[in-house]
């Protein structure tokens, strides 16, 4: 039985070593980027966000070492930018975290947090969040997840922040690549009791969840056959690899992205050497 606190994933966090240079690449790439934010002194982190409907892409960084960040920092040190970990929506995190207990994974959290929030009408306001992790060794592909509880969406998804130059509108899939998809699916798999389905390419896809976006497991080669005009330059080996992002305007997102944009099949990409890491595949819908 599917988990009933958990609806599907709710954001992409992208692990980043300079934060407001990162923040600026993206703009570049024609995404309308959050204020920047600052957690609180024992996270150590700060970030920006990119709203979508009704998902998100988090440019995440450090600004002070902390035993909250260490997971984090020792990503950076390992793999390099790029895609660190995925959250789910939590209905509640408390309730949630006992589920996942129930079926053998030890939840570290729940933890609450908040951040300020400058709002357009230039006032200051909160975005307040409880989140739990599953376990650190439970990493389907090399990928952390965890589930996060919006207590105060209204500061998040503003409507402001969700107009994007290069059409963004929502995630379609978060790419995970690695020598074995079916053997990592499987562990994905068992970690939110949902199952995986094999792609007439190979590639091994999970739903998330509800009308959320998928994850999808496949080889490096397989990455290179879907989109073969794009460099994998900067991808790794084993781990989150690529958004698929869905467009309301395919002609917006060519004109937005200019020379970063490359066309692969269905796709306008941008290389992960342009994106921090992450490759991103924007598609009709």
């Amino acid at each position: 039985m599917a988990l009933k606190n958990i609806i599907g994933i709710d954001h992409a966090v992208v692990a980043v070593t300079g934060l407001d240079a990162a923040a600026e690449c993206w703009r570049r790439l024609g995404f309308t980027l959050s204020p920047r934010g600052t957690h609180s002194a024992k996270m150590g982190t700060g970030n920006y966000t990119i709203m979508l409907d009704p998902d998100y892409i988090e440019l995440l960084g450090v600004l002070t070492e902390t035993d909250h960040n260490v997971a984090t920092r020792n990503f950076l040190a390992r793999r390099g930018e790029g895609i660190e970990r995925i959250a789910f929506t939590a209905v509640d995190a408390a309730e949630g975290a006992e589920e996942i207990r129930a079926r053998g994974f030890e939840p570290i959290g729940p933890t609450d947090f908040e951040r300020p929030v400058p709002m357009p009408d230039g006032s200051l306001s909160a975005a307040k969040f409880r989140v739990f992790h599953w376990p650190l060794t439970e990493a389907p592909g090399g990928l952390r997840i965890f589930a996060c509880q919006h207590k105060t969406r209204e500061t998040v998804w503003i409507p402001e922040l969700m107009r994007h130059a290069n059409a963004a509108r929502c995630l379609k899939q978060v790419l995970i690549v690695t020598s074995a998809p079916a053997r990592d699916a499987a562990h994905l798999s068992r970690l939110i009791d949902r199952e995986g389905r094999a792609d007439t390419d190979g590639v091994v896809t999970v739903a998330s969840g509800g009308s959320r976006a998928d994850f999808a497991f496949l080889t490096r080669d397989q990455l290179a056959s879907r989109y073969p005009a794009v460099s994998l330059a900067g991808l790794p080996e084993h781990g989150g690899a690529g958004l698929v992002i869905g467009s309301s305007d395919l002609a917006l997102t060519e004109a937005a992205l200019g020379s970063s944009g490359v066309h692969s099949g269905i796709a306008i990409c941008v290389p992960p050497a342009a994106a921090n890491g992450t490759l991103l595949a924007f598609v009709a819908g």
